[in-house]
Parts: C-alpha cells; sequence; structure tokens
C-alpha cells in the first residue's frame, strides 16, 4: 500500500511538473532512441559542396595567420589599451568576430582553441587596464570579467564571441560560471550592481554592468575616455584628428538615466543562462523584462519608446518625451570635425529582446509588434522630390530624416521566424530568400566564392598592415578579421547572422559529429539547405571524401528548439518524434532529405545531443 501511494504521489507530482512547463513556454519528451538514415549512392561532388569546404579550410588557415599576427602569447591583443567608444575593451575581442560560428559550422579545432585563448587573454588584459581620469574605470575597465558600466552599444559587441561559445563548448567550466555571474547582474544577484529594477521593469540606466547603473548624467569624458596623442600616432573611425575632437563627438550624449530599447540586448545573457542551466529564473526575467517593453511600445501607439523614466514612464526621464534621450528617435547630433549632422538613433537594437523571447515560447506577440512598428512607420511615408520617402527619426516637429525606401528594420528576421507569407512584405528581397524560392539557383556557389574572395581581400590587407603595437587601436585589426560566415550560416543551417551585439543564433538545423564528439559537420561532409517553410526542411548531404564514410547528427533548430516528426529520402518516407537524426553517407555518397518538423516545441538547450537524452 506504501508504495502504491508512492507511486501516485510520484505520477501527481511529474504531472503538475509537466503543467507548470507547459505554461511557461514550450515542453516536449525527447526520443531517447536514435533514428537514421542511410546515404548510400555516389554522387559527383558539386560545385557548392567543394567550395563550401574550400571555405572551412580557408578561414581556418586565414584566423590562424591573423591571430599570430596580432595576439601574444597570454592572449593579449598586441595594442594601446584604452576606455571608450570610439575605441575600448569592446574593440579588442571584436578581432574574434565570428569564430565561434565558424568552429561550430566543421572548422578545425584549432579556431576553438585561439579564441577562447583570446577570450582568456582578453579578460586578464582589460582587468589589468585602468584608466586615470575616466572615474568607474580606474580600478580596472573589467571588473569580474564584464565591463564596469556602459552602453549595450559596447557591451553587446564585447559579448559578441562569449555569448556564442556555448555552440561548441557549453561544458567549459570557466563559461558556465561567467554565464551564471553574467546574467546575474541583471537578474539583481550580485549587491553590488542594481541593474534592474524589479518593481518598475526597467535596467535604470544606459550605463550599466558589473559595478551597476550609472545614475548621472554622462560626460565626453565618460564617453571619449582619457586623453591620447592623435596626430601622427592613430587613425581614429569616427576620423577625430585630435582628442579635443573626441570628446566634442560625445559632447551631447548626456541623458542616459532610465531605460531604452538597445538594454534588451541584455537579455542574451539570460537566455544563455536558460540555455544552458535550463533554470526557469532566467527564463521568467527574460519575459518580464520583454513584456513590459512589449506593453510599453503598444501604448506609445506602436513605436518603441526610446527613454523609459526611472518612475516607469514613457520618457520619464527626458520630459516626457518618448523620443528622447542619448540614442534615442531624436539624437542628432553634430560631427565635430566636419559641422554635418548624423543620426544615432538605436531604437532597432531592442528587436534582440523580442526574438529571444520568441525562441523560447514561439509566441507570435513577441513578432507582432515589430511586425506592427514596421508598418506604423511605413504609414508616415510622403513622396518628396518624385521619390517615395520615409523617416527615420522622430522630435519635437514630428517625423523627420525621411531617407528612400521603406523602413524595414527587423522586417527579415520577422518573416524567418513566422514563416508567414504575409511577412514578406516587411523587407526587400533578398538573393538568398529568392533561392529558398528556387529562383536563384547560382546563389550558393556565388555566395561561397564570395566568402572566399572576403578572406583574400582581408589577409592582404593584414599582411601590408604598417601598425606596430604603440601605434594601433584595438580596433584596428578588426578590418582584417578574415572570418567569413555569412554565406555558411544561411547555406548550411538555414539560419540568419546573429550580428555583433551579442545576440544568439537563429538557424533551422546544426550539425555534430558523433564520431569525434563536437560540433559542427565532421571533415568532408557538406550541407545546404534548400527550402524552408513553417513546417519543414529541406536539405542535401555531401560526403566529398570519397575513400572513407561519414556519419553526422543533424538538430532540430540552433538549440534543439525545433522537433522533427518525419523525414523523406527517395522512397524512404518514416514518421520521427526526435530533435536529432542520425545520417551515415558512404563513401562520396550523397542525397536530399526532407524533415518535417514542429518549430518552437521544445525547451531550447546547449546541451550536444548525446549530452540532452
Amino acid at each position: 500500500m506504501r508504495h502504491h501511494r508512492f507511486a501516485i504521489r510520484l505520477f501527481l507530482a511529474t504531472l503538475a511538473t509537466l503543467t507548470t512547463l507547459a505554461a511557461c513556454g514550450p515542453v516536449s519528451i525527447r526520443a531517447a532512441a536514435p533514428v537514421s538514415v542511410r546515404l548510400d549512392r555516389a554522387v559527383s561532388p558539386p560545385e557548392w559542396a567543394l567550395l563550401q569546404r574550400q571555405l572551412l579550410a580557408t578561414n581556418t588557415a586565414a584566423c590562424r595567420e591573423f591571430f599570430a599576427r596580432y595576439f601574444d602569447e597570454r592572449g593579449f591583443l598586441l595594442c594601446v589599451e584604452r576606455w571608450g567608444g570610439d575605441d575600448g575593451p569592446d574593440d579588442a575581442i571584436e578581432n574574434c568576430n565570428d569564430w565561434p560560428i565558424l568552429h561550430a559550422l566543421g572548422a578545425d579545432d584549432a579556431v576553438l582553441k585561439m579564441y577562447k585563448h583570446a577570450w582568456e587573454g582578453h579578460l586578464r588584459q582589460y582587468t589589468l587596464a585602468k584608466t586615470v581620469d575616466v572615474p568607474f574605470a580606474r580600478d580596472g575597465m573589467y571588473y569580474k570579467e564584464f565591463p564596469v558600466t556602459f552602453d549595450w552599444v559596447h557591451n553587446g559587441e564585447g559579448l559578441t564571441v562569449f555569448n556564442l561559445q556555448g555552440l561548441s563548448d557549453p561544458a567549459d567550466i570557466r563559461f558556465g560560471h561567467r554565464v551564471r555571474r553574467f546574467a546575474g547582474f541583471y537578474l539583481n544577484e550580485d549587491p553590488g550592481a542594481p541593474n534592474y529594477d524589479p518593481r518598475h521593469k526597467i535596467i535604470r540606466s544606459l550605463f550599466n554592468g558589473s559595478r551597476g547603473p550609472l545614475m548621472r548624467k554622462a560626460t565626453g569624458l565618460d564617453w571619449a575616455g582619457d586623453p591620447i596623442e592623435i596626430a601622427n600616432r592613430f587613425s581614429l573611425g569616427h576620423g577625430e584628428r585630435s582628442y579635443q575632437e573626441m570628446v566634442e563627438h560625445f559632447q551631447d550624449y548626456n541623458d542616459i538615466i532610465g531605460d531604452h530599447p538597445q538594454n534588451l540586448l541584455a537579455t542574451s545573457l539570460a537566455l544563455n543562462a536558460y540555455l544552458l542551466t535550463g533554470e526557469a529564473k532566467y527564463r521568467d526575467w527574460i519575459f518580464e523584462y520583454v513584456d513590459a517593453w512589449r506593453q510599453r511600445t503598444i501604448d506609445n501607439k506602436g513605436i518603441i519608446p526610446t527613454n523609459i523614466g526611472l518612475d516607469g514612464t514613457i520618457g520619464g526621464a527626458v520630459g516626457g518625451k518618448w523620443y528622447g534621450g542619448v540614442y534615442g528617435w531624436n539624437f542628432s547630433v553634430k560631427v565635430p570635425q566636419t559641422g554635418a549632422t548624423a543620426h544615432r538613433n538605436t531604437h532597432y537594437l531592442g528587436h534582440t529582446g523580442f526574438t529571444n523571447a520568441y525562441l523560447l515560447s514561439g509566441d507570435d506577440k513577441y513578432l507582432d509588434v515589430w511586425r506592427q512598428q514596421i508598418k506604423a512607420i511605413n504609414a508616415q511615408s510622403k513622396v518628396i522630390d518624385g521619390k517615395k520617402m520615409t523617416p527615420r527619426m522622430y522630435g519635437d516637429n514630428g517625423w523627420y530624416n525621411f531617407t528612400p525606401g521603406r523602413y524595414t528594420s527587423g522586417g527579415l528576421e520577422t518573416w524567418y521566424h513566422s514563416m508567414k507569407d504575409s511577412d514578406r512584405s516587411l523587407f526587400p528581397g533578398n538573393s538568398w530568400v529568392a533561392f529558398l524560392d528556387g529562383k536563384n539557383p547560382n546563389y550558393p556557389a556565388s555566395a561561397l566564392r564570395g566568402d572566399l574572395e572576403r578572406i583574400r581581400s582581408r589577409v592582404a590587407g593584414s599582411r601590408a598592415d604598417t601598425t606596430t603595437p604603440d601605434t594601433r587601436l584595438a580596433d584596428d585589426p578588426m578590418k582584417f578579421n578574415p572570418a567569413s560566415v555569412g554565406s555558411l550560416i544561411q547555406l548550411m543551417l538555414g539560419g540568419i547572422h546573429p550580428g555583433h551585439r551579442g545576440q544568439v543564433l537563429h538557424a533551422r538545423v546544426r550539425y555534430f559529429d558523433p564520431v569525434a564528439r563536437r560540433a559542427g559537420v565532421p571533415r568532408g561532409v557538406a550541407a545546404l539547405v534548400e527550402a524552408l517553410d513553417d513546417t519543414s526542411v529541406t536539405l542535401s548531404l555531401v560526403n566529398t571524401d570519397q575513400l572513407n564514410p561519414r556519419t553526422v547528427v543533424i538538430q532540430a533548430g540552433g538549440y534543439a528548439e525545433h522537433q522533427f516528426t518525419g523525414v523523406k529520402q527517395g522512397t524512404l518516407d518514416k514518421p520521427l518524434d526526435a530533435d536529432t537524426l542520425s545520417v551515415h553517407l558512404a563513401p562520396g555518397a550523397g542525397g536530399r532529405l526532407r524533415l518535417a518538423m514542429k518549430r518552437y516545441t521544445n525547451r531550447p538547450s546547449m546541451r550536444f545531443p548525446w549530452d540532452r537524452d
């Protein structure tokens, strides 16, 4: 009887847990038994497959050369270390942008080793680097291995490499500690970093980080960093010719108190923590914060506001102006060296928060808020000098900075996630989407060749670079970073490039090598996503190795957020109920698979397929 009662209690507890999980987001019971398909028919390796393998190999060789040129044995970037928005800590590690994805696609393990070495060196280098005049960085530009306090244009850039490390190395212990610590800065788990106000559901300042929010007006010094020699030594990215012009560049960057859409980039930290740990607190915080921004946008007639006051009101820190604040809808400033007006509205960075929430939920409400904003702004279009123009800015006198064409920010991403035909009008046509529609068959080869040329050009630039470590700023080598993955993300993963502001990867499929026990396609294997719709993905696999068989595991989604429901290959038509499919390829073999799927039905996870089960 006692055992009977225990069994009943266990059943009820399990039922309650599943009910709770279902209420909080996608949940599925993943199939424990592996499902496999064999491809035995030899094929002549198509051009795209050979180019893809060449691009993976060339990327690796070029990254090796770049690393040897610009990093030392400690993993330190060979440059002059500075704080600031012109050149700062974030720029240093950006020199390894796209390396994590490159490895996760199937590039050599040397790529993983190099960017991890660079990341460890970077944290040490900028913890040791200190300011003299900028007050909050005098004890180190990093504290607890995180920026002390800065805006998310720059915080996000500096986290681009780290936030994608989990694609290849989720089990790294130091990575796990940092994922939790960094997210904790925004869940108020660190008493020294009260960045988030849970009552008003705001991040309290545009400047935030491991030492908390900056709760005063920012100065040109805060943004520009300590005085530095410019003439005949450095070439600054914004064209400043003197330190005075650097300060003047930021002289109007004052109104930072209160929340701004770009702070939604911080949700990627919590998302990574959830992908790694599965702890509900991270998911719940994302929903809480994004839902608050969603409601503000609805309340503001469908346009995301660019300032939320400390009392939670729209425009509350800038005289009630929903469009105010640094990087706001009316943030037009003068370029000191030319006198020209520059429009620096970064509201679009908030889109990341909504796509992060969508990855967790599959709830269209997170897409619709951006869909409606696109429509609302395009409704302001008018014909000027015979051309249809659409505004990009809003100020005291209404909409301004009319620009040719439609407003399309976030449009491609909205369609990609929704897969609704009605969302195609949100963005202009592009070559990749045309290929997916069967209208641009030459796109794979041309895109892959384009990335090969990009690598050649960047390596040539690096070899011609005459800067020395004492005449080189952190962002100077960035233009020579050879990693080129845009075509590979689209063609191999059916995904969209995550950008360089610390976002996660959104992809229809990913690949794993079960023999080498690593992320990415095995050696010799090439993959091409040929079509996407709401319920399926069509892809071709080719083993370019004519001597050896290969096995590849296909995962449904970048983080197993999808579930395969069936596979068709030739005469094979087999039902599935799994988040992975194992494919065995004979030497030189290839074939096309149509994989039916339910999207956004699983709890996403960084864990490799063999670790999830």
